[in-house]
Order: structure tokens, then C-alpha cells, then sequence
């Protein structure tokens, strides 16, 4: 069983993802900025879901993508699929 995603922890490698992906200071990236406030649009919202994908391997669907309006919502979606995936691929069983 993995251990449980600190959201914390996960909510801070996001917000460096978005900030390195956007060019945009860390510490003006709270959990809860909307990409709208973050003058983050569709374009670069497709940007950070790739180095988002490469960061954790993951594969965030398309319809996931388009309900993704804040850093919340974000590491919310993010937690979710890397759970999926760990209940999917177990390690250690062969």
C-alpha cells in the first residue's frame, strides 16, 4: 500500500512546476491562485500539464484538463491519478 501523498509536499512540487513552466515567482503561487489570477491561459495551461505529466509520470486525461482552474483543483487532479496509478501498479509483486 503507498504511503499517503502529503498534499502539502505535492501541493509545493506543483506550484514549482507551474512556476518554473510559466516563468513566474514561487512565492507568488498560493494553493489557492486561480490560473486566472495567475494570468495563466489555455496555451500555458497545456505547458504545465506536460511538465506536469513528465514530472510525476502521469497521464492527465483531456476532459480532466479542461476543469483545471486553480492550483487547488490542480494538486487535487494530480493526487488522484498518482493514487490510481499506485493501486494499478503494485510494486514488489511480480
Amino acid at each position: 500500500m503507498p504511503e499517503q501523498l502529503d498534499t502539502d509536499e505535492l501541493g509545493a512540487q506543483i506550484i514549482r512546476v507551474i512556476a518554473r513552466s510559466q516563468r513566474i515567482p514561487v512565492e507568488s503561487i498560493k494553493l489557492d491562485s486561480t490560473f486566472e489570477e495567475l494570468k495563466i491561459d489555455s496555451l500555458d495551461g497545456i505547458n504545465i500539464v506536460f511538465e506536469l505529466e513528465k514530472e510525476f509520470d502521469i497521464e492527465i486525461p483531456d476532459e480532466g484538463v479542461q476543469n483545471l482552474r486553480s492550483v487547488r483543483e490542480t494538486v487535487e487532479g494530480v493526487r488522484q491519478l498518482i493514487e490510481a496509478k499506485h493501486q494499478t501498479v503494485r510494486p514488489g509483486v511480480a
